[in-house]
């Protein structure tokens, strides 16, 4: 019997044809540059929450600045019982960090430390190595610290307006007041970033720094404590009225200085 015709309307079936080799290349150079382009994007996007998550730790420790002194009639001092030249170990050497623990909901660990002893006692070990997320910036590096790190510390003072460097809010075995900041809360620092810093424990009279150059300032010594960030273009700075701001390298660095000092008679004020 004779095969019958094929139905004019039918017609051949192709067999589905894959990428070929050059198709391919191309694909995966278009998904490159289509990574690449939002890349830097998504991380904008990061670095952006992380810097609001570090203004608002420095926003929570101004609060807690407010509460000490509302308590206490007097912020912190920088440090009690410095250890300086020829210093005996006893001294106890506890930072203005570890006394406002109770102020910023640490209640319990400030509880756990013996203050009649030095900060670096056996005694004490455990509540030094205790981290506390509000004393961290999270663009910062996590350096596994003997103790708990911090990416802030108190302003003792500067060197750039004259060559007395104890002219800040947080001095050695001295309390300062509201009542002897001169120059105005509005318009005198008390905390800044210090990313990095040689001496950066929460617990630690050290941290506490004297500003002697500009803000992440190439040309400072990597030994000392300076106002650093690993924000691009800027540092976050905390005055003592509470306010919170990201603070520019262009800043002059004479502006910063007069920002530094509580009781000199500049009028100084910065504008972001």
């Amino acid at each position: 019997m004779s095969s019958l015709p094929a139905h004019p309307f039918v017609r051949k079936c192709h067999r589905s044809r894959g990428f070929t080799l050059i198709e391919l290349l191309v694909s995966i150079a278009i998904i490159g540059i289509l990574v690449a382009m939002l890349l830097p994007a998504v991380q904008a996007t990061r670095e952006a929450a992380r810097k609001t998550t570090c203004k608002n730790h420095l926003k929570q420790i101004g609060l807690a600045l407010h509460a000490y002194h509302n308590a206490h009639r007097s912020l912190p001092t920088g440090c009690i019982e410095w250890r300086g030249f020829m210093a005996p170990p006893t001294h106890r050497q506890f930072a203005w960090s570890a006394f406002l623990l109770p102020f910023i909901e640490q209640q319990s660990l400030h509880d756990s430390i013996d203050f009649s002893l030095p900060f670096d006692s056996e005694r004490n070990r455990v509540a030094a190595q205790t981290r506390v997320a509000m004393y961290e910036c999270p663009t910062a590096p996590d350096r596994n610290l003997i103790r708990g790190q911090t990416d802030y510390g108190g302003l003792y003072g500067e060197r750039i307006v004259d060559t007395d460097p104890s002219d800040g809010c947080f001095l050695y075995d001295k309390i300062i007041s509201f009542r002897a900041i001169r120059d105005g809360l509005t318009n005198t620092l008390a905390v800044a970033e210090d990313v990095g810093g040689p001496d950066s424990e929460w617990i630690n009279g050290r941290n506490v720094f004297v500003q002697a150059w500009g803000i992440n300032d190439h040309e400072a010594w990597v030994g000392d404590n300076e106002i650093r960030s690993l924000h691009p273009g800027g540092a976050m700075v905390l005055f003592i009225d509470g306010r919170t701001l990201f603070m520019t390298e262009s800043i002059d660095k004479s502006l910063l200085g007069k920002l530094i000092t509580i009781a000199k008679g500049e009028t100084a004020q910065y504008a972001p």
